[in-house]
């Protein structure tokens, strides 16, 4: 198969599709891939590497484009991007349609195979391609909010851990999966008191058998949420449904009654956010206030620590590359009911229910497209 690596161009974002080591892994398997000139530079990635790989360099996205039938890079295409897709391409990366109609049209116009990254999911019913940059996210998130926390920024000049004879910063994580639990063990790792809330006793079980008293755990209600939230210096959303945009679990009321200077970050922006205050923001401007609260909405946060995220992301995704590459998406997806969950668009037509549902598409069932 015809496989493109392009220059990934959204705001600072220095993340690439493939590594040398997965390039390599592809063509050894007798596939041609073509690189973007520069792609992994940023990052340590050189040109020469890639192609010691066995890649083909190529200088431009429209070359990419223009010869790949297999497009594998990170985040959504922008609006660049658009004209470059063409009908019946393949296109794996993150592509977070629910929020963004604007996108899906575009990828319906273009009629491409659009498979995200973020619904995949394995036999056990995680998110194995969501995984490992959601464990960065909620990492990034503490250092993010840390540093909000200066006054410089913003913030009420606390230092999370406080030091001894002052009291540390209080912490809310909003969720308990992969993003919350790498928050709070990242918070409980700078000395900060971490309340978690989450609506699954069994994973507050799970929390509390694996941290005991140093996190305290909340079922979460709306009214928890606005308890916890008004004693709070930095909160951090971390809720996720798959596929479909991020439930408003923070109005703008709960917000304001936060203490100036206090910072709120949603790694959920992604999918829409979870705060009624949010908005997405970008690398290069990362912060905002919202009546006194600082607030730190970046869309791609991975993207920060570009290297340990393309390292990570291409160990998850390296399976899935060789498998569409060996089998095409059909075939693929036959074999692998799993990949199948993370068809969202094919050829015109919306395949991910909650995509439909949030954007107001028609839905048709992916296994009848394969």
């Amino acid at each position: 198969m015809l496989i493109g690596i392009p220059k990934e161009i959204k705001n600072h974002e220095y993340r690439v599709g493939a590594t040398p080591g997965l390039v390599s892994m592809l063509t050894q398997d007798g596939h041609t891939v073509f690189v973007q000139t520069k792609a992994g530079l940023s990052i340590g990635f050189t040109d020469e590497m890639y192609t010691q790989a066995g890649a083909t360099l190529v200088d431009t996205a429209e070359a990419v484009y223009g010869k790949a039938e297999l497009i594998v890079k990170v985040k959504e295409p922008q609006k660049s991007e658009f004209p470059l897709l063409r009908k019946g391409q393949i296109l794996f990366c993150f592509l977070h349609l629910a929020p963004d109609p604007e996108q899906l049209k575009h990828l319906i116009e273009r009629k491409v195979v659009g498979i995200a990254f973020e619904t995949v999911v394995d036999q056990d019913g995680r998110l194995p391609l969501l995984t490992p940059m959601s464990e960065v996210a909620g990492r990034i998130a503490i250092q993010a909010g840390a540093t909000a926390l200066q006054m410089a920024n913003g913030g009420k000049g606390l230092l999370l851990g406080g030091v001894p004879g002052v009291p540390p910063a209080q912490v809310t994580v909003i969720g308990g999966g992969v993003v919350g639990t790498q928050v709070a063990r990242m918070a409980m790792g700078f000395g900060a008191d971490v309340t978690l809330l989450e609506r699954r006793l069994s994973r507050l079980r799970e929390l509390d058998d694996l941290y005991g008293p140093l996190l305290k755990t909340i079922y979460s209600t709306p009214v928890s949420i606005q308890e916890t939230i008004e004693r709070s210096d930095l909160v951090v959303g971390a809720v996720l449904i798959p596929g479909k945009r991020a439930p408003k679990l923070i109005t703008e009321t709960m917000i304001q009654q936060m203490s100036p200077g206090s910072v709120f970050v949603d790694v959920a922006i992604d999918q829409g956010g979870c705060a009624e205050t949010s908005r997405p923001t970008t690398h290069s401007d990362p912060m905002y206030l919202v009546h006194g609260v600082v607030h730190y909405c970046v869309a791609n946060m991975p993207g920060a620590c570009a290297r340990t995220s393309t390292q990570a992301l291409n160990n998850a995704i390296a399976p899935y590359v060789l498998e569409l590459a060996e089998k095409g998406y059909k075939k693929a997806m036959q074999d692998d009911e799993g990949l199948l969950a993370g068809l969202n668009v094919c050829e015109g037509k919306v395949t991910n229910e909650f995509v439909a549902a949030d954007c107001g598409t028609p839905f048709t069932p992916p296994e009848t497209l394969i």
